[in-house]
């Protein structure tokens, strides 16, 4: 399993940038130890891709925006086309639905290809200039990003074998992960009034995280914890999916044509769940996952309250320390909460679209492409999940992803 990975600044020195590089692909190799090759070969729906694929993705990225730049000659050139995933500027792509297709170049194929870039970036790192050493930086939260992806794309894929198999078994060092249930305060007040939203100078931060800027706040208050199982089985048992009256309407009509009735990968009679540690009977005190937007959203009007903003997310977050159930515990799923946490188990719908903030603008070029173009019908996630590296989440972090999504690790909390 993937160990917590300190990562420099992206001005920071070549060494620890190669020491974080060398880290963060190291973590990737781990969490797929696990995986046959079948495994990593299989696409299980057109949104997941295969574990190979995210591989040789990861590489590409590195090869393409920095070994490149330098002058050195890719690995193998066709891989420009097979492994880039949306940058038209860069050229064309294979199709997304067809990636579980490519079984060709094999694994190992792929592994030498990490190993040639790996290489050749190793060698390159001590003389790149402070704007290559920037895309390195990048580079490494991309693949964070991936590692998160392979977690989840593998576990929707399991969840299609009839015979349930577990990622991973849960070892017993696992159970002392397992933290005292605590009551305590559902809420935490906020006062409203101008407060700083996005990214500061400080560290590494995606373009869409902002510019800085300030934003008007009513007075509000935050669920100090995300909703739990055994709140949505009351929810369930009170015909929550049933009920129109509840429902946005788009989110009525996808429940209707797809048959919704519980989150995803719950069994038929709610006992038990299908995880990366196998089928687990559903803890009633652990923060749901696997709903959509339009689900949190039903679920808020039904409990009398709303989703937050993102702005009211991140204005509480930014008082809060980075702390909670990541990859690197090994959970691998939701726990219940020790204290009031804005961070790990689950990323949390809020009611924000995906749009730029004011005078955002993208990067030049290809990488132009990362974040700007997707602002349009998705809506944002905010605080990681027990399957995103803690060092890759901060309170100004910007996930997203459309509003019938439903195979991340996505859950629910409440303002008012």
């Amino acid at each position: 399993m993937t160990a917590s990975v300190a990562l420099p600044s992206p001005t920071a020195p070549a060494a620890p940038l190669a020491s974080a590089l060398s880290a963060v692909r190291a973590a990737t190799i781990a969490l797929v130890e696990p995986l046959s090759g079948e495994d990593m070969t299989a696409q299980s729906m057109p949104e997941a891709s295969p574990t190979k694929w995210h591989l040789a993705h990861t590489t590409w990225f590195f090869e393409t925006f920095v070994l490149a730049e330098l002058g050195i000659p890719p690995y193998q050139p066709a891989y420009a086309r097979l492994f880039n995933s949306y940058y038209n500027s860069v050229g064309p792509q294979h199709a997304r639905p067809q990636r579980g297709l490519l079984t060709r170049p094999s694994l190992d194929e792929v592994l030498r290809y990490r190993l040639y870039v790996d290489d050749a970036l190793a060698h390159a790192l001590p003389e790149l200039s402070p704007e290559l050493q920037a895309r390195v930086a990048l580079g490494i939260q991309h693949e964070q990003q991936h590692q998160e992806l392979i977690l989840t794309d593998i576990l929707h894929l399991l969840a299609q074998n009839p015979l349930q198999p577990a990622y991973r078994r849960p070892a017993p060092s696992d159970l002392s992960l397992q933290p005292v249930r605590t009551a305590g305060s559902l809420w935490r007040e906020h006062p409203g009034g101008v407060v700083a939203i996005g990214a500061d100078d400080t560290g590494f931060s995606f373009d869409n995280e902002g510019p800085r800027h300030r934003a008007l706040l009513q007075p509000f208050a935050l669920a100090t914890r995300p909703v739990s199982n055994s709140e949505w089985l009351t929810f369930i048992a009170d015909d929550g999916y049933t009920r129109p009256e509840l429902w946005l309407s788009d989110g009525w009509d996808v429940v209707q044509r797809r048959g919704w009735t519980a989150p995803l990968y719950w069994s038929d009679d709610h006992r038990t769940r299908f995880t990366l540690r196998g089928p687990l009977p559903i803890d009633p005190a652990a923060p749901v996952v696997h709903v959509s937007f339009y689900e949190a959203d039903a679920y808020a009007r039904w409990a009398g309250h709303r989703l937050p903003s993102e702005q009211e997310w991140e204005a509480i977050a930014q008082t809060h320390e980075v702390t909670g159930n990541f990859v690197e515990s090994c959970c691998l799923d939701p726990i219940p909460q020790r204290s009031a946490n804005l961070f790990g188990d689950t990323w949390v719908w809020t009611a924000s679209p995906y749009v730029a903030y004011p005078g955002f603008r993208p990067a030049a070029g290809a990488l132009g492409e990362y974040n700007g173009k997707f602002m349009c019908n998705q809506i944002v996630l905010r605080g990681g999940s027990c399957a995103t590296p803690r060092s890759h989440i901060r309170a100004s972090y910007r996930n997203f992803f459309p509003p019938d999504a439903r195979w991340q690790f996505s859950g629910v909390r409440l303002a008012r």
